[in-house]
């Protein structure tokens, strides 16, 4: 029933045959939206296409998708009966209000398919015992798409999920997983236990890292400070992943480490301006999103809001596919600070890379002259380290002077680990409209 397979290694073709299959899913993904999708039967009638000698370069003539939308007429994007829906996963959109995500039983084959090619890119294959720190309820998608990925490679999945360290260490002793996935901070935070409270010979098993939802890279693919923690303080291999629920696909790094593979048989990846225009390989801007193959509810131009780039250079791996950048930020989280222009994890990177900072988070305010009010919150190992010190780092690698407030560590951890999150809260956007 399902074709997937056949494509497994599309990414090592040559470019012109990469893309003359990508553009046949392409227009066979246009046809689909066109006859089975409200919304996009609705959107066409405005602005119509010829389906029939669509190619590639028109694709930047459709209009985009972004989350308001997908939020405001969630109903009309399913695209199947009811009876077709195998399971429901909530994104919340722009406005806050969660989205319901509708999957059908080819999206979920889609999905296992994805994270398969993903996990086999990462070196994981089936000798592996695989720690997922993920959770698998609340109507998340990432744990059970992960999960699906690690049965589909035919390694062994062990789903610890929301847990405590102290459960995480238990099965660290008795399954001796050789692989993690989970959110980088959180890695850091489990290793940190471990070091503290028993044996580090326990993590001699696990051989690999992936992160997921949260940077390890700079814009240079180097190791950022988040990074190189991970790497001393584990001694595994790390990779990069990147995801959206709303458009079901994943980038994830290969074995050389060096940006998120696009699967070019599952989606399409563009980068766009401010005005919605296309960069080049190496330009910052959103990234947009078409994914290839769904039924449930399919999309086309999904407007992600997060910043990165793509680079087109040739992958030691093999691969002729594109890969994206490390994320560089939120679209709605970009900084104006006195001129420049500055996205959070610029300043998590430095932040990370200062060996007296124990916790750290970001409040912004409302502009004054043009100028974001911009605060770091921060807490100290030893606190007599001298605060000049470290505004001295910040405005050398960040060319901007950012006031910095000391904290007592657990009021710090109270505020940025609410919700037993295992994805930290550190940045407080306080600014009434952008």
């Amino acid at each position: 029933m399902y074709d997937f397979e056949q494509n497994l290694d599309i990414a090592f073709k040559g470019k012109r045959e990469m893309f003359e299959i990508q553009e046949r899913l392409l227009k066979k993904h246009l046809e689909y939206c066109l006859t089975n999708s409200p919304y996009y039967k609705k959107l066409f009638r405005r602005f119509p296409f010829d389906i029939d000698n669509f190619t590639m370069d028109m694709l930047k003539d459709i209009t985009f998708t972004d989350k308001t939308q997908f939020v405001r007429n969630n109903d009309e994007f399913l695209s199947v009966g009811n009876d077709e829906i195998v399971d429901l996963a909530l994104s919340s959109g722009t406005t806050g209000d969660p989205a319901k995500i509708m999957y059908s039983e080819r999206d979920l084959q889609r999905l296992a398919y994805n994270e398969k090619k993903s996990f086999i890119a990462c070196g994981i294959s089936k000798q592996d015992r695989v720690l997922l720190t993920c959770t698998m309820d609340r109507c998340f998608v990432a744990g059970l798409a992960y999960f699906m990925g690690i049965r589909a490679v035919g390694g062994t999945a062990i789903r610890n999920g929301l847990k405590s360290m102290e459960s995480h260490l238990e099965l660290l002793c008795k399954l001796k997983p050789t692989v993690i996935v989970g959110v980088p901070s959180f890695l850091y935070r489990m290793g940190k236990y471990i070091h503290e409270n028993s044996d580090t010979k326990l993590m001699n098993s696990v051989k690999k890292l992936v992160c997921i939802g949260e940077p390890i890279r700079n814009n240079d693919f180097a190791l950022s400070g988040i990074g190189l923690k991970l790497k001393q303080m584990w001694g595994a291999d790390l990779y990069s992943t990147y995801a959206s629920s709303e458009a079901v696909s994943t980038f994830c790094e290969c074995s050389e480490e060096k940006g998120g593979h696009l699967h070019p048989d599952l989606a399409v990846l563009e980068i766009v301006d401010e005005s919605g225009n296309n960069l080049g390989a190496g330009k910052v801007g959103e990234i947009v999103i078409t994914p290839l193959g769904c039924t449930g509810m399919p999309i086309i131009r999904f407007k992600t809001g997060d910043i990165s780039f793509i680079d087109d250079t040739p992958c030691p791996c093999g691969r002729n596919s594109v890969r994206l950048g490390p994320i560089l930020g939120r679209k709605q989280q970009m900084l104006k600070i006195n001129g420049t222009t500055l996205y959070p994890q610029t300043i998590y990177s430095v932040l990370d890379e200062i060996p007296e900072i124990t916790e750290y988070y970001i409040e912004v305010s409302e502009k004054e002259k043009l100028s974001d009010k911009v605060k770091i919150f921060l807490s100290l190992e030893n606190e007599s380290v001298l605060i000049q010190k470290i505004e001295n780092v910040l405005k050398s690698k960040l060319r901007v002077s950012i006031p910095l407030c000391l904290k007592n560590e657990s009021g710090m951890k109270e505020k940025i680990f609410n919700n037993n999150s295992r994805k930290p809260q550190k940045f407080f956007d306080n600014r009434n409209s952008r």
